[in-house]
């Protein structure tokens, strides 16, 4: 089963390794893995995939917080979520098969992009299945490129995560002891 996990972390140097070189070292594949900034600069969201059972997903939430700069952890598989991905597409778009092409992404609302002699960039977003279902039907065209930027993942609702972080170490080794991290 795959298993979506949202992950707040201390926003330094090396987490991404940490996080990463644990998955490695339990020999669990990590289907997908995103990270960026939250609305604190201090506190970064990972949203991973995992394909897991219920005992291994259970092992997998422990030995993360085990990592010293993770914050809080939660497997939202089974939540009520909002779940994409975004994809670029470069399909090959001769003259004759543009306006195909074009109605194709029209109907999976996907944008161009951009546009060259011989060829179209499509941009789409949504969950995995559609954009399956579009490089499916752009397959015959021909697929010259693709990239995905992986799942990104929140919670329906006003249920809000949060958490705040231990004391800043290197803040305290300073002399500031009030810093405090909190999403």
């Amino acid at each position: 089963m795959l298993n979506t996990y949202v992950v707040y972390v201390e926003n330094k140097p090396g987490v991404l390794t940490r996080v990463a070189s644990l998955f490695r070292r339990r020999a669990f594949n990590i289907d997908s893995l995103t990270v960026g900034r939250t609305e604190k600069p201090e506190v970064s969201r990972m949203t991973i995939t995992v394909d897991a059972d219920r005992d291994q997903s259970r092992r997998i939430e422990a030995n993360l917080y085990k990592l010293v700069n993770v914050l809080l952890v939660e497997n939202i598989t089974n939540e009520p979520a909002i779940v994409r991905d975004l994809a670029m597409i470069k399909v090959a778009a001769t003259h004759e098969a543009r306006s195909h092409v074009l109605e194709l992404a029209s109907v999976f609302r996907a944008r161009v992009v951009d546009v060259a002699p011989e060829s179209l960039i499509i941009e789409i977003t949504g969950d995995e299945d559609k954009i399956d279902g579009l490089l499916e039907v752009l397959r015959p065209y021909g697929l010259l490129e693709m990239v995905r930027t992986g799942i990104v993942a929140m919670r329906r609702g006003s249920k809000c995560s949060t958490v705040t972080a231990p004391t800043n170490t290197l803040a305290q080794a300073a002399g500031d002891d009030d810093v405090q991290y909190s999403v």
